[in-house]
Protein backbone atom coordinates (compact mmCIF):
# COMPACT_ATOMS: atom_id res chain seq x y z
CA UNK A 1 0.00 0.00 0.00
CA UNK A 2 1.28 3.38 -0.83
CA UNK A 3 1.65 6.12 1.60
CA UNK A 4 -1.28 8.06 0.30
CA UNK A 5 -4.00 4.72 0.17
CA UNK A 6 -2.39 4.16 3.43
CA UNK A 7 -3.26 7.81 4.64
CA UNK A 8 -6.95 7.32 3.09
CA UNK A 9 -7.67 4.01 5.19
CA UNK A 10 -6.08 5.56 8.52
CA UNK A 11 -8.45 8.32 8.01
CA UNK A 12 -11.47 6.03 7.36
CA UNK A 13 -10.39 4.44 10.51
CA UNK A 14 -9.99 7.12 12.63
CA UNK A 15 -13.33 8.53 11.19
CA UNK A 16 -15.31 5.74 11.74
CA UNK A 17 -13.98 4.78 15.48
CA UNK A 18 -15.01 8.11 17.83
CA UNK A 19 -13.56 5.90 21.13
CA UNK A 20 -10.33 5.06 21.66
CA UNK A 21 -8.03 4.31 24.88
CA UNK A 22 -5.27 6.98 25.48
CA UNK A 23 -2.51 6.38 27.29
CA UNK A 24 -0.53 9.25 29.63
CA UNK A 25 2.61 8.74 31.39
CA UNK A 26 2.38 8.75 35.37
CA UNK A 27 5.54 8.12 37.35
CA UNK A 28 7.46 6.36 34.67
CA UNK A 29 4.41 3.99 34.02
CA UNK A 30 1.19 4.10 31.61
CA UNK A 31 -2.03 4.92 32.44
CA UNK A 32 -5.20 4.15 29.66
CA UNK A 33 -8.16 5.12 29.72
CA UNK A 34 -11.21 5.31 27.08
CA UNK A 35 -12.00 8.67 25.45
CA UNK A 36 -14.06 10.24 22.77
CA UNK A 37 -11.66 11.50 20.06
CA UNK A 38 -12.16 13.69 16.73
CA UNK A 39 -10.17 14.13 13.90
CA UNK A 40 -9.37 17.18 12.75
CA UNK A 41 -6.34 17.47 9.75
CA UNK A 42 -4.83 14.15 10.98
CA UNK A 43 -4.68 15.93 14.37
CA UNK A 44 -6.86 14.57 17.74
CA UNK A 45 -8.68 16.19 20.16
CA UNK A 46 -10.45 14.29 22.85
CA UNK A 47 -12.58 16.95 25.61
CA UNK A 48 -11.55 16.63 29.36
CA UNK A 49 -12.00 17.92 32.81
CA UNK A 50 -9.21 20.46 33.58
CA UNK A 51 -9.61 18.93 36.81
CA UNK A 52 -8.71 15.42 36.12
CA UNK A 53 -5.47 12.99 36.75
CA UNK A 54 -5.11 13.16 33.09
CA UNK A 55 -4.34 16.56 32.61
CA UNK A 56 -1.54 17.05 35.53
CA UNK A 57 -0.01 14.03 33.74
CA UNK A 58 0.24 15.35 30.41
CA UNK A 59 1.31 19.40 32.19
CA UNK A 60 4.26 16.57 33.50
CA UNK A 61 4.79 14.99 30.34
CA UNK A 62 2.65 15.50 26.78
CA UNK A 63 4.18 11.83 25.32
CA UNK A 64 0.93 10.06 24.78
CA UNK A 65 -0.06 6.89 22.64
CA UNK A 66 -3.45 6.67 21.18
CA UNK A 67 -5.69 3.32 20.08
CA UNK A 68 -8.39 3.63 17.47
CA UNK A 69 -10.28 1.13 15.29
CA UNK A 70 -9.92 -1.97 17.28
CA UNK A 71 -13.99 -3.35 16.99
CA UNK A 72 -13.27 -6.76 18.68
CA UNK A 73 -15.00 -8.71 15.58
CA UNK A 74 -11.99 -10.55 15.50
CA UNK A 75 -8.45 -11.22 15.79
CA UNK A 76 -8.23 -9.16 12.26
CA UNK A 77 -9.63 -6.72 12.76
CA UNK A 78 -7.41 -3.32 11.70
CA UNK A 79 -7.10 -0.35 14.02
CA UNK A 80 -4.49 2.41 14.11
CA UNK A 81 -1.62 3.32 16.82
CA UNK A 82 -1.00 6.63 17.17
CA UNK A 83 1.65 8.21 19.30
CA UNK A 84 2.08 12.11 19.55
CA UNK A 85 2.50 14.98 22.20
CA UNK A 86 -0.59 16.41 23.73
CA UNK A 87 -1.01 19.66 25.00
CA UNK A 88 -4.11 21.42 26.58
CA UNK A 89 -6.26 23.33 24.55
CA UNK A 90 -8.93 26.05 26.64
CA UNK A 91 -9.35 28.40 23.52
CA UNK A 92 -13.14 29.20 22.24
CA UNK A 93 -12.61 28.99 19.13
CA UNK A 94 -11.33 24.82 19.49
CA UNK A 95 -14.11 24.55 22.26
CA UNK A 96 -16.89 26.49 19.87
CA UNK A 97 -15.36 24.30 16.48
CA UNK A 98 -15.65 20.65 18.74
CA UNK A 99 -18.45 20.56 21.30
CA UNK A 100 -21.45 18.92 20.25
CA UNK A 101 -24.41 17.94 22.63
CA UNK A 102 -23.10 14.80 23.08
CA UNK A 103 -20.65 16.27 25.45
CA UNK A 104 -23.74 17.36 28.01
CA UNK A 105 -23.40 14.26 29.18
CA UNK A 106 -20.22 15.24 31.03
CA UNK A 107 -19.83 18.79 31.06
CA UNK A 108 -22.09 22.01 31.83
CA UNK A 109 -22.51 23.23 28.17
CA UNK A 110 -19.94 24.48 26.13
CA UNK A 111 -19.22 27.17 28.72
CA UNK A 112 -18.55 24.79 31.70
CA UNK A 113 -15.02 26.28 33.21
CA UNK A 114 -13.82 22.97 33.80
CA UNK A 115 -14.09 21.77 29.51
CA UNK A 116 -10.73 21.68 27.93
CA UNK A 117 -9.88 19.74 24.82
CA UNK A 118 -6.31 17.37 24.35
CA UNK A 119 -4.54 18.29 21.17
CA UNK A 120 -2.71 14.97 19.87
CA UNK A 121 -0.61 15.94 17.38
CA UNK A 122 1.17 12.58 16.44
CA UNK A 123 4.39 11.65 15.41
CA UNK A 124 3.56 8.47 14.13
CA UNK A 125 0.55 6.52 13.05
CA UNK A 126 0.65 2.73 11.89
CA UNK A 127 -1.74 0.98 10.94
CA UNK A 128 -2.62 -2.72 12.11
CA UNK A 129 -3.91 -5.84 11.38
CA UNK A 130 -4.37 -4.57 7.55
CA UNK A 131 -5.78 -7.92 5.85
CA UNK A 132 -2.73 -9.73 7.68
CA UNK A 133 0.22 -7.38 6.57
CA UNK A 134 2.96 -6.05 9.06
CA UNK A 135 2.32 -3.18 10.39
CA UNK A 136 2.58 0.13 8.19
CA UNK A 137 3.66 3.48 9.17
CA UNK A 138 2.20 7.05 7.89
CA UNK A 139 5.40 9.23 6.89
CA UNK A 140 4.18 12.42 8.76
Amino acid sequence: MNQQELKSRIEEIIADNHVGILSTVENNKPYGRYMTFFNKDMTLYTPTSRETHKKEEIDKNGHVHVLLGYQGQGIGDEYVEVTGYARIREDREIIDELWNEELDKWFDGKDDPVLVFLEIKPDSIRLMNSKGDTPQTLDL
